[in-house]
């Protein structure tokens, strides 16, 4: 049974007029049509129909989409939108309510997205507005470009290039054009522009249950704004290949929706669908361009990249492509303050391909490349061995950790211990000198600083920094000059972190380890015992930590209520590894 989505709301019948409410008083330049709160318009603040002396644009549908399409109401946008309950459209005594508020001696135009009750509901207004003496035309928008061309009377579905045509109009409107030449404008405009969406998940409805229909592994390709299933699903696939299945489609020859040809001019807009990060809109961003420049041989005039018309809380995006003409640009360009169009836009960027800079060589550095050695000596195999061992069981934690990493991290923690691990392994096959204990950690240094980020990435490095520098010079050092290395490296962490043994941290593994080692050494236990028993402490420090405070690191942050029999997963990846390394050099010593 589908469990109720969660949601930030009130009650669900009341989020639309909530919504509204909350936009109009956080943008003074918006208002929220007085005396019918029941409708649902917003408009320019101040507009008066009798003195208002351009043209007046109006959009709208229903709500879940936003920031569309009251969030593009402004000086150079729309004069008014008009929102009906979610994914319902709005009733024409709405529409007709924004048409007789904001419309003037010059007319208004309609855009209008192309869904049958937002073409029958918004047609009637138009008829009614007529009959009462308004100037009134429609543009309808059918951007869809999934499916092929449709036999049908329904056409194509109104998607996110609506707001570039919203945009067009608003711009020649507020020019002081006619009304027939908006109308005419926002209609060359609508023949301009094809959108296709792809989604990892279904939008939930306030109140509503969360929807079941796609996997974990599955994506939906070409599908509605509305939640509307899309022309297939499949498996989930890597977004260059979606961005470019996405590409071909709206270019297809096969459909003809958009008249582009290479050579041609275009605008792009990434539109993400309500749940998607701008992290992974850049990233498809950042393939179309390369995809419409390189493959399709288009110059992009103009990148649009963020949420301009959504599905509630969709995980997903859309391509929307639109010829590029220099009037179109000129419209794309124009000043508006309507308030969710975004800024910093203006003049594009030349589609040129500016070569990365390279970054400055480490002065530091010595200039020998340094390499494997061709032959390992005995101690250098034993090491080999070592750091193979350690760092295949950070990266075999994951599963076991995930309940640590979940309640005191924020995910990131294991995952970026696994990408150390395995540069570690792999930089091991070309670049560590074994032979040399030193300068292997030293290297081992730099892999971790190359690959691993975060509060983890910097506390390795510092630790193996400190262990080169306790053992520089030192090829094969002693199991008393390990155990000083150790001893310097814990140093070092606690003197840059300010974390001291019983905070909860990685030191909680380390310093019982260096104390037992040294305590066997002085004892005159062999090395490999002296060690083995160290990595026994390790764990057991480790563990210990679970029934203590924290005072450091990111547990720090969280309830001491869920941190409840969870050791720190700092602390228990270093056991871990520490005891790896230590049985494998047992092995290595059996008789």
């Amino acid at each position: 049974m589908a469990s109720q989505g969660k949601k930030l709301i009130n009650h669900p019948s009341d989020v639309v007029i909530e919504y509204i409410e909350g936009l109009v008083a956080s943008y003074p330049s918006l208002q929220f049509l007085d005396g019918f709160p029941q409708i649902k318009v917003v408009l320019q603040a101040n507009i008066s129909p009798s003195t208002f002396d351009k043209v007046a644009v109006i959009s709208g549908g229903g709500a879940g989409h936003e920031p569309a399409h009251a969030g593009y109401v402004g000086t150079g946008m729309l004069t008014a939108a008009v929102s009906g309950d979610v994914f319902a459209s709005p009733p024409v005594d709405s529409i007709l309510a924004a048409i007789r508020a904001v419309t003037g001696p010059k007319g208004c135009v309609l855009i209008v997205t192309n869904y049958t009750g937002d073409r029958l509901n918004f047609g009637l207004a138009v008829e009614q507005a007529k009959s009462e003496g308004y100037s009134v035309e429609m543009v309808i928008v059918g951007d869809d470009c999934a499916l092929p061309p449709c036999r049908g009377i329904i056409g194509r579905r109104g998607l996110a290039g609506t707001v570039l045509v919203n945009k067009v109009a608003g711009a020649t409107a507020a020019a002081g054009l006619s009304l027939t030449e908006v109308a005419a404008a926002a209609k060359h405009a609508a023949e301009f522009v094809g959108t296709m969406g792809v989604a990892l998940s279904v939008c939930t409805l306030p109140g509503q249950p969360t929807s079941g229909r796609l996997g974990t592994e599955k994506m939906e390709l070409g599908l509605g704004i509305h939640g509307e299933p899309g022309v297939a699903v499949v498996d989930l696939q890597p977004v260059d290949l979606v961005v470019s299945h996405v590409l071909n489609q709206i270019l297809s020859a096969e459909t003809g929706y958009v008249p582009i040809t290479r050579g041609s001019n275009v605008v792009l807009m990434i539109n993400g669908l309500g749940g998607t990060p701008l992290m992974e809109l850049m990233i498809a961003a950042r393939k179309a361009i390369r995809e419409l420049q390189g493959v399709h041989g288009f110059a992009v005039d103009r990148v649009y990249t963020g949420s301009f018309m959504t599905s509630l809380d969709m995980a997903g995006f859309s391509i929307t492509l639109m010829k590029s003409e220099p009037a179109i640009l000129e419209c794309l360009d124009a000043p508006t303050k309507a308030p969710c169009w975004p800024i910093g836009t203006e003049g594009g960027r030349p589609p040129v391909k500016v070569p990365r800079p390279l970054l400055p060589s480490s002065s530091s550095r010595n200039s020998e490349i340094v390499s494997r050695p061709q032959e390992l000596t005995k101690f250098g195999c034993i090491l080999e061995a070592a750091i193979e061992a350690a760092a295949k069981e950070s990266v075999n934690t994951k599963d076991c950790s995930k309940e640590w990493e979940t309640k005191v991290g924020d995910g990131d923690y294991i995952t970026t211990m696994k990408r150390g691990a395995a540069a570690i392994i792999e930089d091991m096959k070309l670049c560590y000198p074994l032979n040399d204990t030193a300068e292997t950690l030293n290297e081992m240094s730099r892999t971790i600083r190359r690959v691993m980020g975060g509060t983890s990435g910097i506390l390795y490095a510092i630790l193996c920094k400190a262990a080169y520098t306790s053992l520089k010079g030192h090829s094969q050092p002693t199991a008393r000059e390990w155990a000083n290395a150790l001893a310097a490296s814990i140093d070092a962490v606690s003197k840059y972190s300010g974390a001291h043994a019983g905070n909860c941290t990685m030191l909680d593994a380390l310093i019982p380890a260096s104390n037992t080692l040294n305590e066997r050494l002085d004892a005159g236990d062999d090395p490999v015992t002296a060690f083995v028993t160290s990595a026994e402490a390790a764990m057991i420090g480790a563990e210990s930590n679970k029934f203590l405070q924290t005072q450091a690191g990111r547990s720090a942050f969280t309830s001491p209520d869920l941190l409840v029999s969870v050791p720190d997963p700092g602390a228990m990846v270093i056991a871990l590894w520490y005891r790896a390394a230590a049985f494998s050099v047992a092995s290595k010593f059996k008789p």
